[in-house]
């Protein structure tokens, strides 16, 4: 039955995605608007399809339904509750699903939002282009991705469950969809900047109605890449949070492209300027999500992340392609259109500012991209494998990261169109000083070593721009000095501030060690005193777990090592003592062996690494204060104090 209802969720999702676009081309094509209005509508029949297939994929989990194949290679009666429910999007066709369900929702918000403006052409070409982008993922569910497959399970069989890996954190119910959220988030302005090129009208109008669609994808994305770094670090047990791994890498490339073209975009409103460039963006980030999508899901490439592979890979490629020849062909096709009036009167200006920004977010996004697919290159080139690691990434990013910093701070303090030297000197005093303050204090706390304590003042100089800002803009305008896109992006840059000094910190200071000891035993880690206490065995009812006692300076620490009973995987679960100054992990590495219980432990020491997870809070609270609209809340202050005639005049 379960099977049933998910097959028909899916063929009337394809239906609906591809009746809806071809109503509203009728539509468009022939100038009737009830054709585009009824169109339009079939975006709900998509949600309800995906609807019905998610509810029934859940239904086929919770009963153990193992005659869905999916099911039967992911699921078991021995999984936990929340891990079982997650276990849909823990292998390829249940994340294909995922995105299905997520996309349909958009689609139908999207046509809620704009459902005055259905005559409009764009808005009509932007829901055709969601359709079909809806119509291509309902296709692969019903092709190699189809996670309604059937399967005849023998007598008593059953399913080995998720991998154990997904079976240990909460986490992994909140991090796929977060980032899937943030991944499909950007088909709307995709679709936006799509009809702009079909229709010609590549003003600024487009951009005013994608904006905080944007936001909001780009908002989920940070989230997803944050909880994914935690879950890391909680999870994997070797002492870091991101490992420059190609699953990892294939999330940030959509960031990076997503965050140029957030501070882009204010050049085109304000000047006119960087149409072709915008554009070049949104299609580029929207094609990343597909290309992150076909590294974590094609199996090309092997990464500890990439929990599923299948048939999809040539899909994803292949739809991949036919993206980018199209929005290559419209981009040349309206070549002439897309010229700017005028161009930048000087490079020591806000424009300049931005201009500079976006090249070194698409110089990040260059060398992280030819880090990951290189290695593809190599062996379909040449027919051997080899591997790009992290110093190649670290030694590569690390100076476009002190550009970004400096820019960051520098770009909000420029004014448009030119800058003096006067107003210069006024306004960089107040950065200069923060930048000597970090600087001070990061030596102060004992940091050595050239880099780290560049990478310290670059932050304290970038803190103390936005900071700035903030305080002016709040003895302007009070509390509405702290919402707005760009109060609110203010605080952003203090999130990634934050963010950037754990990451220097954490990263040029950390000390690692491994012990092998005995049941009381003490060794000296550092200032530390280590001791190991004792062990016990715990049993659940799909693993056991081994788990130990260190006393570490007072602190009991208790990690583990939990054997799955379906696979017999080991997975390690360290134990973290965190506090402002620095974080200690302990890994077991070996569980308790002979009579003395001896195990063997892996120590980690970060400093500041805190400041990460704080950043990542301080971003995301900064993006939900840049959707706010600061215009509303200022009319709706004033508004009771109009006189009924006046009110008139104003709605008219």
């Amino acid at each position: 039955m379960n099977l049933i209802i998910g097959s028909f969720g899916v063929v009337l999702t394809l239906a609906s995605a591809l009746t809806g676009a071809i109503t509203i081309i009728f539509g468009v094509r022939y100038s009737r608007d009830r054709l585009r209005i009824i169109g339009a509508r079939y975006a709900w029949v998509a949600l309800a399809g995906m609807c019905i297939s998610t509810f029934a994929m859940q239904r086929g989990l919770i009963t153990r339904d193992f005659s869905i194949r999916y099911i039967a290679e992911n699921g078991s009666s021995l999984t936990p509750s929340l891990y079982n429910v997650a276990t849909m999007w823990s292998a390829l066709e249940g994340s294909i699903l995922l995105w299905g369900l997520i996309l349909a929702g958009y689609l139908a918000v999207v046509t809620r939002k704009f459902r005055n403006r259905l005559a409009d052409p764009m808005v009509s070409w932007a829901l055709v282009s969601m359709f079909l982008v809806m119509a291509f993922f309902a296709l692969a569910m019903l092709g190699p991705a189809n996670p309604f497959q059937s399967f005849n399970p023998p007598s008593g069989y059953d399913g080995p469950g998720p991998n154990p890996l997904l079976q240990n954190h909460i986490l992994v119910a909140f991090h796929p969809p977060m980032l899937y959220l943030g991944y499909v988030g950007f088909t709307v302005p995709f679709s936006f900047a799509l009809a702009a090129l079909i229709t010609g009208r590549l003003g600024e109008g487009w951009l005013l109605q994608t904006r905080r669609w944007t936001l909001l994808a780009w908002g989920f994305l940070t989230a997803g890449i944050i909880l994914g770094a935690w879950w890391a670090y909680d999870v994997l047990g070797w002492g870091g949070y991101w490992g420059w791994d190609p699953v990892e890498n294939a999330s940030l490339l959509p960031w990076l492209t997503g965050t140029a073209y957030l501070h882009s975009v204010l050049v085109q409103e304000r000047r006119g300027l960087l149409r072709v460039w915008n554009l070049s963006l949104v299609c580029a980030t929207f094609l990343l999500t597909i290309l992150g999508t076909f590294i974590t899901r094609s199996g090309i490439i092997a990464s500890v992340h990439a929990f599923s592979e299948g048939g999809i890979g040539p899909w994803l490629l292949g739809f991949f392609s036919l993206v980018l020849v199209i929005v290559v062909s419209l981009i040349f096709w309206r070549g002439e259109e897309l010229r700017s009036q005028g161009g930048i009167d000087s490079p020591i200006s806000r424009e300049g500012a931005f201009l500079a920004n976006n090249l070194a977010f698409g110089a990040f996004a260059f060398v992280i991209l030819l880090g990951t697919v290189f290695p593809l290159i190599v062996e379909a080139t040449q027919n051997r494998q080899i591997s790009v690691g992290a110093p190649y990434f670290e030694r590569m990013s690390m100076p476009i990261g002190f550009v970004l910093l400096f820019l960051m701070a520098v770009a909000p303090l420029l004014p448009w169109r030119k800058a003096n030297r006067e107003l210069l000197s006024d306004r960089l005093e107040w950065p200069a000083w923060g930048a000597v303050l970090a600087l001070v204090l990061a030596v102060i706390s004992g940091a050595r070593g050239l880099v780290p304590l560049l990478g310290f003042a670059f932050a304290g100089f970038a803190g103390m721009s936005a900071t700035r800002h903030l305080i002016l803009s709040v003895r302007r305008n009070k509390w509405r000095g702290l919402v707005g896109r760009s109060n609110g992006g203010m605080i952003v840059h203090l999130g990634v501030v934050s963010l950037a000094i754990g990451l220097i910190a954490s990263s040029s200071y950390l000390s690692q060690a491994s012990y092998s000891l005995q049941a009381g035993e003490t060794v000296q880690f550092g200032d530390s005193s280590v001791t190991y206490m004792s062990a016990d065995r715990i049993s659940f009812p799909n693993r056991i777990q081994e788990r130990v006692m260190i006393d570490i300076d007072g602190d009991i620490l208790t990690p583990s090592v939990e054997r799955f009973t379906a696979s017999g995987q080991l997975v390690p679960s360290p134990a973290t003592k965190t506090s402002v100054k620095e974080d200690i992990q302990v890994a077991l590495l070996n569980p308790p062996e002979g009579e003395k219980n001896s195990i063997v432990i892996q120590i980690t020491k970060q400093p500041m690494l805190i400041w990460i997870w704080l950043g990542g809070v301080i971003m995301l609270t900064g993006t939900l204060l840049s959707a706010v609209n600061t215009q509303r809340v200022g009319k709706t202050r004033k508004r009771p104090e109009l006189s009924t005639r006046a009110r008139e005049g104003a709605e008219q």
